[in-house]
This record gives C-alpha cells, structure tokens and sequence, in this order.
C-alpha cells in the first residue's frame, strides 16, 4: 500500500473573521460543519484520518465503497464528513458514531448514512500537489471527482462576492456555518492557518445559573458559567456554558459570584436534576456517553444575574459552540431570557447545494 503522501497529514486550517477579504484572487466554498477528514487510497485501500490524526475509518463503513468509487485509484484528498437530513446537517448523528459497539456502528450507518464533501485534493498519482496553487489544486479536483457520486460530493466554489454572500445567509439553516475564502496563490499548509473563515455570530440574553469550579482552582476559580434559557412553557433549559476567561478574571468571578451561592437550590429550577434522566429540560451535570469521566459537578445559582453572550448558531436547542461573554446586563430581568429571541433561519434544501459544485465561476 503507498499512498502518494504518508498519514498523518495535519489539516490546512483557517483562521476568524468577521467579513470576507478583500481584494482579488478569492476563491469562496461553503463552511462545513461535520468532521474533518483526510481520504487516503491506493486501489483497494482506503484511509480516513481525522483532523486530530487519528483514524475514522471504522466510524464510517458505509464511505469506504463510495470513496473506492468516486475517487481517483490513488490519491489524498482533504473533506468534511456529515449527516444530511430533511432538517438539514445534524452534528448529534456524527457523535453518535464514536461508539466502541461495531455492531452499533453499522446499524447507525445503514439508518443514518453519511457522506463525504471534497474541497481540496493532495495528492493524486505519483504526485504530491501540496506545493502546487489553490486554483491548480481546485482544478485538478473538480477533474478527479468529475464522475463522484452518491455520498461523495463536490463542494461547490466560485469567485463571485455575491454568490459567497447568499451562502452565508440562505443556507445557515441547512447546517452549514458559514463561507471559506482560499487565496487562488495558496499553497497547502499542514497545520497553518492559510485560508480565512467567516462565520455567522449573534447575541444573546441568558440567565446565569450557576457555575463549575475550574480544574486547576476550585473553590477559587471560576471555570465556566451555566447558561439558561426559558421555553414557552416557563421552563429553564440549559443551553451551554461560557467559559474563556484568564485566571485573574477567574478568580475575580468566583468573589463576584459567591453571594447568589446562599439558598441556591430553594426553587432553583435545577435543583432535581439528578433525579431527572430523560426528563424534557435540560440539566446540567448529567453523564452521558460523551461526558463519562468528567468532573461535570455544579454549584447552583440563584436565577438574578443576565448576561449577553456571543454565540454562532444552536445544534437543536443548545449552543453549538461555547458561548463567548460580551457583558452582564443588570437591566434584563432572568424571566426575559426566553428562546424566542433567538434568530433561527429555515433550513434550506441540502440538495441544492449537493447538486451545485463544478467550476469556480
């Protein structure tokens, strides 16, 4: 087995920013959101290796014979694994496949199959094109993957500001977070930060309801505040934590913070949460197969601080990401922070976009 470039392969990255870059020469894809995944084959064989080096390959059976199809007899080619459904990419599917069960693997992979999206190529043949231009590099991929089909994809690129622009914001609700500009000039980069993200980032008001002690200082530093929000119904879901403080502010918020500690739990919303598995809220501290191990304890808070947070889109009622903070708000009340002042766009349809690569234009 010789791949035209050894595993491991760190991934190009990307680094933030808040509009698109200007001047001339951009090349502009959709954002992806799924697992990062370089495909290595040689005839036969077929790798795919994470963006943290490690190997995916068992995660996802049902790739292997799609990618032997769809992919030039030996080449490296960089990508996203997802999920699509008819509400759009879904995130929880992707995690439900880190499983140790094989037998669960497949199951999942037969109910909830995934599938590849190309956006760079590697290596093909003998060659190694790493040291080659990013248009090149488009060129030669959009020629390798001309005959891809079913769950390997194309993602599609073009020039035009325009066209990037309505990425950005018809297809947020498909699932995707955002647009990627790669200089035409750029060369493949393992591990630097040579292409530009640009991802969507709104405001939000959430109660502050308590807190986890930081690993390296508890009971002196703060490590991530427990966000709220209330439902319809008057009910308190935990959302997501913001967590990204220096130590100094750490220990800061644990001062600030240890007078909402006395008679917490006297009508926290909270306060049953280790009596509540499968309940509809979402409580914080609860162990599930992602947090086994973890230290997740939490010291309850009562429900008087608001705080506005930066956050980029929800993964179904949650956060996606950690939240950043932006600020407390003393002139909110708590029971203001509700759902509905999220900005929730309608999915749109993931086939459009399947359907939509080739050239860059």
């Amino acid at each position: 087995m010789t791949f035209p470039i050894s595993p491991p392969v760190d991934p190009m990255l990307a680094k933030l920013a808040t509009a698109l870059p200007d001047g001339d020469g951009w090349l502009f894809e959709p954002k992806w959101d799924g697992f990062r995944a370089i495909v290595f084959r040689d005839g036969d064989e077929v790798y795919i290796q994470s963006r943290d080096l490690k190997p995916l390959d068992r995660y996802f059976p049902e790739l292997r014979p799609a990618l032997r199809r769809s992919l030039p007899a030996r080449a490296v080619v960089d990508g996203e694994i997802v999920i699509a459904t008819e509400h759009g990419l879904d995130f929880d599917l992707l995690q439900l496949r880190l499983h140790p069960a094989a037998s669960r693997v497949a199951r999942l992979a037969e109910e909830t199959p995934s599938s590849f999206v190309a956006f760079d190529l590697l290596g093909e043949g003998d060659r190694d094109l790493r040291d080659r231009p990013q248009v090149q590099r488009r060129a030669a991929l959009e020629k390798a993957l001309g005959r891809a089909s079913g769950p390997v994809h194309l993602t599609p690129c073009s020039r035009d500001r325009k066209v990037a622009d309505q990425w950005f914001h018809r297809f947020e609700g498909a699932g995707l977070d955002g647009v990627i500009a790669k200089h035409e000039t750029t060369t493949y980069q393992p591990g630097k930060r040579a292409m530009i993200k640009v991802k969507h980032a709104r405001t939000a008001d959430c109660v502050v309801a308590g807190f986890r002690w930081h690993k390296n200082g508890p009971g002196q530093m703060v490590g991530s505040r427990l966000l709220g929000l209330y439902d319809e119904r008057g009910r308190l879901h935990h959302v997501g934590v913001t967590s990204s403080f220096t130590a100094a502010v750490r220990r800061q918020l644990a001062g600030e913070l240890e007078p909402l500690r006395k008679d917490a739990l006297e009508g926290h919303p909270w306060r049953e949460w280790a009596d509540a598995s499968g309940a509809s809220t979402r409580m914080p501290g609860g162990q599930s197969r992602w947090s086994q191990g973890k230290d997740l304890s939490w010291e309850p808070l009562r429900i008087e601080r608001v705080c506005e947070v930066k956050y980029d889109h929800l993964q179904g009622d949650r956060f996606r990401h950690a939240a950043i903070f932006a600020r407390w708000r003393p002139d909110k009340r708590p029971a203001d922070c509700r759902y509905d002042q999220l900005e929730v766009t309608p999915p749109a349809e993931l086939g459009e976009i399947f359907g939509s690569g080739g050239s860059a234009s």
